[in-house]
């Protein structure tokens, strides 16, 4: 596998990132380690476990989540390309949940012992990681404002509006449709509900024209009336950092 030098990163081409100049460029370069291919089904990061890298998305989609003490698993959320793996070990010494791959995934890595240097002599990019981190919270304050204040089928038009937002700004739009790799039963877990109650639902956001989830492909078709049901305005994905 051909390692992707950062100055022709794919990602950094799409319309949600935003630029780094020649000397940021070159530090990120430094900074990057190694790339890593996964195979899916196996787990990257483990909850509980420490972890010498840190990882950044290139290619590919996953799960977070927790095992509860009764040994049940609980999905969190999804892992998307850019997305990055490993802060919470980072700084808190452990990670707090397991993530795992649910696609084929590419990884560029770090070395978690030159965090530091981030905050030492880049701070610009120091404060892209504490943007990285606080739009983390953000999310899942939203995620359970979600869950407390709608019923089963907001609640899965709001998820459902999310992933098709922010996949279709990554390029992933194609004929209409996106990749979704996930199961039913872990939608359902993320939004907290049954397999059955879920699948219900999306039989009847299917039969109210709105979408169409098959062969592993979500595909929108009246984007105004999703966001709509879903209470999330259709605007464009803000411009985010890229680690």
């Amino acid at each position: 596998m051909r390692k992707i030098h950062c100055k022709d990163c794919p990602l950094r081409r799409l319309p949600p990132y935003l630029d780094l100049d020649a000397e940021e460029l070159a530090f990120m370069e430094s900074f990057k380690v190694d790339e890593i291919s996964i195979a899916p089904g196996r787990v990257v990061l483990t909850q509980g476990e420490s972890s010498a890298h840190l990882y950044t998305v290139l290619e590919g989609f996953g799960t977070r989540s927790v095992l509860l003490d009764d040994g049940r698993r609980q999905v969190l959320n999804f892992v998307f390309p850019g997305d990055l793996l490993g802060l919470q070990a980072a700084l808190m010494g452990e990670m707090q949940h397991t993530v795992q791959a649910s696609t084929a995934m590419r990884l560029c890595v770090f070395r978690r012992d030159r965090l530091w240097e981030l905050f030492r002599y880049r701070p610009d990019r120091a404060f892209d990681l504490t943007w990285i981190g606080a739009v983390e919270e953000h999310f899942l304050g939203e995620t359970i404002a979600s869950l407390g204040q709608h019923d089963a089928l907001e609640r899965t038009a709001w998820a459902l509006a999310r992933i098709w937002r922010r996949l279709s700004a990554l390029g992933l739009q194609a004929n209409g449709s996106v990749p979704l790799p996930f199961r039913q039963a872990e939608l359902a877990d993320a939004l907290g509900l049954s397999v059955v109650h879920t699948n219900r639902t999306l039989t009847t956001l299917r039969k109210m024209g709105l979408i169409l989830w098959s062969t592993q492909r979500l595909s929108v078709l009246n984007e105004a009336s999703l966001f709509a049901l879903a209470g999330s305005p259709g605007e464009t994905e803000p411009k985010r950092p890229l680690m």
